[in-house]
């Protein structure tokens, strides 16, 4: 699958080990996600579905102790959040903090300026999602499911769709509802136990985990998959 311009990006996150208050809480991520794909974590409280998030993204307070982040071949690991978003990824929080006097449209302007792009008054491309697709390649959505009611629930997910569709953009969504993937097509769902992805399946698998529930997955020795 390729961009909106035609290109292909590739973001790989090989052996990932992460630390936040002190603590290790990821032990050995692998992941690959492409342009216009849409992976999900899934995973019971505590597991470092956030963690996991907020160090791809290079959160302050989360220390990657070791493995590699990459987006197209250059390792993102060791640079600031904003170099990140240069280089293609978002991050959309679970709880958006609001900056009083900040408006959004005035954000994304700055945001798209500071990347090169035009503004987002001369941007036509803007739409469903305000973004426009030179600013995002990859983004990470954590939880943003939390506090949705099931038409606001669909809503999201449809516009995230429409932003692999339209723009190529690839999502690594985090949820814990199978039916945010109504209208999100995922590709791959990885189950996160322990700061280690313990299982990857299709989209079968998180209706199976709201039926079952994770305790089939703690203390798992080694990956389980299931094939799409």
């Amino acid at each position: 699958m390729s961009a909106a311009n035609g290109t292909e990006h590739v973001f790989e996150v090989r052996g990932l080990h992460a630390s936040a208050g002190g603590r290790e809480v990821l032990h050995g991520i692998d992941l690959t996600l492409r342009s216009g794909e849409v992976h999900v974590i899934m995973g019971p409280n505590g597991s470092g579905k956030s963690t996991l998030a907020h160090a791809l993204m290079g959160r302050p307070g989360t220390e990657v102790t070791a493995g590699s982040i990459r987006m197209d071949g250059r390792d993102l690991a060791t640079l600031p959040a904003w170099e990140r978003a240069r280089a293609g990824m978002f991050l959309a929080l679970q709880h958006p903090v609001e900056v009083p006097g900040v408006r959004l449209h005035d954000l994304l302007d700055a945001a798209m300026s500071g990347s090169g792009g035009a503004s987002m008054t001369d941007a036509a491309t803007v739409s469903a999602t305000s973004l426009d697709d030179r600013m995002v390649d990859e983004a990470k959505a954590d939880e943003v499911d939390s506090g949705l009611d099931v038409d606001a629930l669909g809503e999201v997910a449809r516009r995230l769709q429409l932003a692999t569709t339209e723009w190529g953009v690839g999502i690594l969504a985090i949820t814990h509802f199978s039916r945010f993937l109504v209208q999100l097509e995922a590709d791959l769902v990885h189950v996160m136990v322990d700061g280690r992805i313990v299982a990857t399946g299709d989209a079968a698998l998180a209706l199976q985990l709201e039926q079952t529930g994770y305790a089939g997955y703690h203390d798992e020795g080694s990956l389980r998959t299931t094939e799409p």
